[in-house]
């Protein structure tokens, strides 16, 4: 029996809630709409502050309410993880009260709900991009504040998935490796010029990626590859490239996990440089 008056107690407790929460969306009182939502806000019911505030921005634009009432809609659909929407008000915000109680706030949500909301690398990054973008902004416009450091980190994390990307790109490159047409008037090729352009196109953009050692042996690997894949007048050039290539390699990865095939590569194309000296 005090099972079954416990749960009436909550079945009433739930349709009081409920009977209040349609009382308020019926309401033509903003103000008291505006405190509703304040109240849902603050106890975590998010989705419900939010159907109020959507219908109020518009009305309490330009009021004493319309500031906070923008900010807190962009904060709940943050809480709810609807970063596209969220990052949506926070600009909207920031960019309706430029010197706004909350600018500082929105511009850094504005930037992480972006951040958020970035694909895994493999996919576009544009979004990546704007993520970036909108952080550096941030910075730029609050240099002293105490959300720089963490608004910076997210810049390196997705600057490390723009590095991915196009480290996944320059590897597929590379294990496509030669190709022969399939006419007469095609050629045989390679894709490692490509793989090559592309990881030192990233190791110019990002030279301080952590990534930097991995792509360094994949540009030593193409060179290697190609050169043994040149024509007779073509190959002793290569090679020497490739020899170049692997004492820059060393030169910046003294200790590196790859050493053993760097050597490797090092020791067979050396084979096929001849000496200046020693012909002389």
């Amino acid at each position: 029996m005090k099972k079954y008056i416990i749960t009436a107690f909550l079945f009433a407790g739930i349709l009081s809630s409920c009977g209040e929460y349609n009382k308020v969306l019926k309401s033509t009182d903003y103000e008291y709409q505006y405190e509703a939502a304040k109240s849902y806000f603050g106890k975590g019911q998010h989705s419900r502050a939010a159907v109020i505030l959507e219908e109020l921005i518009s009305i309490l634009k330009g009021t004493e309410y319309g500031e906070e009432s923008l900010y807190m809609l962009a904060m709940t659909y943050y809480n709810q993880g609807d970063f596209i929407s969220a990052a949506h008000y926070f600009n909207t915000y920031y960019t309706t009260y430029p010197r706004g109680t909350y600018t500082e706030l929105a511009r850094f949500f504005s930037g992480k709900s972006l951040y958020m909301d970035t694909p895994e690398p493999r996919l576009d990054q544009t979004s990546t991009y704007r993520a970036i973008q909108e952080l550096q902004m941030f910075i730029e416009y609050f240099p002293s504040s105490n959300r720089r450091e963490q608004a910076q980190n997210m810049i390196f994390e997705l600057q490390d998935k723009l590095v991915e990307k196009e480290y996944l790109a320059a590897k597929l490159y590379y294990n496509l490796g030669s190709y022969t047409g399939n006419s007469v008037r095609s050629s045989t090729g390679n894709n490692y010029l490509a793989a090559i352009v592309t990881a030192e196109n990233v190791l110019k953009d990002y030279p301080y990626t952590k990534m930097r050692e991995d792509i360094s042996i994949l540009i030593l690997r193409a060179r290697y590859d190609m050169a043994k894949e040149s024509v007779d007048e073509k190959k002793e050039e290569r090679m020497r490239e490739t020899v170049d290539e692997y004492y820059a390699f060393i030169n910046d990865f003294p200790e590196s996990k790859y050493m053993d095939e760097a050597v490797k590569i090092f020791n067979d194309a050396s084979k096929y440089v001849h000496n200046d000296d020693e012909e002389n």
